[in-house]
């Protein structure tokens, strides 16, 4: 038997009407700004995993190989690198390059100066599904912004890097995952 979807989510009206009715020092334009990020992340977030899967690799694998990517030729980071890059324990990141590896993402090696040291290097097929997610990436986040003009993208732009730079500074350690902060 099919399962029966919950209740709809609230709109966002809905949402702060409920919270003012609750708490009435809520300043509603605060409210809706964070509610509305918190929405267009969550949804982005599973319109991404959808492309990933589309290519056989997980949100958590193209974050990996985007890591990779951004270290520059020869594409290669040792996985505790990596592990703080992503914010996962050594643990979750030594499960995450095996998996990895097995399917031809990265190539993990000893280091031939070091033989303790371990290097993660991006695979050509990694690179090649890193691109194609970004092709993908690229198709929707225009389509997102397309009612948007060039200088509202660029002062929504700047804004949310703002925001972003707040947080960073206020809450440096909010890069990791919630458990880390437990």
């Amino acid at each position: 038997m099919p399962e029966t979807p919950g209740p709809a989510e609230p709109s966002l009206e809905e949402q702060i009407a409920a919270y003012q009715r609750e708490f009435q020092d809520l300043d509603p334009q605060v409210e809706q700004v964070v509610s509305a990020l918190s929405r267009l992340n969550r949804r982005m977030n599973v319109a991404y995993s959808r492309q990933t899967a589309t290519l056989g690799i997980s949100n958590t694998e193209w974050e990996v190989l985007k890591a990779l990517v951004l270290s520059g030729a020869p594409y290669q980071l040792g996985p505790g690198d990596l592990a703080k890059r992503l914010g996962l324990t050594p643990a979750a990141m030594t499960h995450r390059i095996d998996r990895m590896a097995s399917e031809g993402l990265v190539t993990r090696e000893r280091d031939e100066a070091n033989r303790v040291r371990v290097i993660v290097e991006l695979t050509a097929e990694g690179r090649e599904k890193w691109l194609e997610a970004m092709r993908m990436a690229s198709v929707f986040e225009e389509d997102l912004l397309q009612d948007l003009s060039s200088a509202e993208r660029g002062a929504l732009g700047e804004m949310l890097t703002r925001l972003l730079r707040r947080v960073e500074e206020t809450q440096p350690d909010a890069g990791g995952r919630l458990s880390d902060l437990e």
